[in-house]
């Protein structure tokens, strides 16, 4: 059994018992979420797809931590202008262990 979910403007392939790395998401760490946009659900050979999200599914996740991703460097120049520019930036993120799927 597997889903397909929208979180943060990006779409993941999730099962049970898999850890995945999300968007900030709002909950505590050890406490349970609710992962509603669900997209599409495959269960026992049965694919279910949704227009645009299937109805009466949920994925049960819990919160395994909130942490910062490794720092990416921007770095801009225009040559011959004498123009550069650095720039730094770390994306939040939430470590999520998803439950179960519920149909």
């Amino acid at each position: 059994m597997y889903a397909v979910i929208r979180s943060g403007g990006k779409q993941y392939r999730v099962a049970p018992g898999q850890t995945i790395r999300l968007e900030k998401v709002v909950g505590d760490v050890g406490s349970t979420i609710q992962l509603g946009d669900v997209l599409l659900v495959e269960n026992e050979g049965n694919v279910q797809v949704g227009a645009p999200v299937v109805a009466n599914v949920k994925v049960e996740a819990t919160v395994l931590e909130h942490d910062r991703a490794k720092k990416i460097i921007v770095f801009k120049k225009k040559r011959k202008k004498q123009y550069r520019r650095t720039n730094g930036h770390r994306q939040d993120y939430t470590a999520v262990r998803i439950d179960k799927i519920s149909v």
